[in-house]
């Protein structure tokens, strides 16, 4: 079995799928906000652990919208974006799109931002690397 390259790209986004089983959800058959925010955190963990290549926790969580319910027998899709990154602090931003398997409809129920903190080998705040700049646009 071949080994696949690593790339020297750090990888920005990161995208979870999920579906919504009767376990998930409450006495209504919609998501559990804690499980959304349970599945939140995990992308916003990954993709800044990916990232940075160190040990990351979370920090802080603020700003979640629940704006339409997430129904059990959904196909959820939890986006994750660093869009900022400080000395040692990564804010990802995190959407969590339905789909309907049956219709291919999608909905944008869910965002919230995260800050995410890189951590060294004892456990102390470290060094992210900054974030690559944009291209200008043509």
């Amino acid at each position: 079995m071949s080994e696949l390259p690593t790339h020297d790209v750090r990888p920005t986004e990161a995208r979870l799928l999920h579906m919504v089983f009767p376990d998930h959800t409450n006495h209504l058959g919609t998501l559990f906000g804690g499980q959304a925010l349970a599945w939140m955190d995990m992308a916003a963990f990954i993709v800044a652990s990916r990232y940075a290549r160190t040990t990351v926790v979370t920090a802080r969580s603020e700003q979640v919208d629940f704006n339409q319910p997430i129904h059990k027998g959904d196909l959820v899709e939890v986006v994750a974006r660093i869009v900022r990154v400080g000395r040692s602090s990564m804010n990802v931003e995190v959407d969590v799109i339905t789909e309907d398997l049956l219709s291919g409809e999608r909905k944008l129920c869910t965002k919230g931002r995260f800050t995410m903190i890189a951590l060294d080998p004892l456990g102390r705040p470290t060094a992210a690397p900054p974030l690559p700049q944009a291209a200008p646009q043509a």
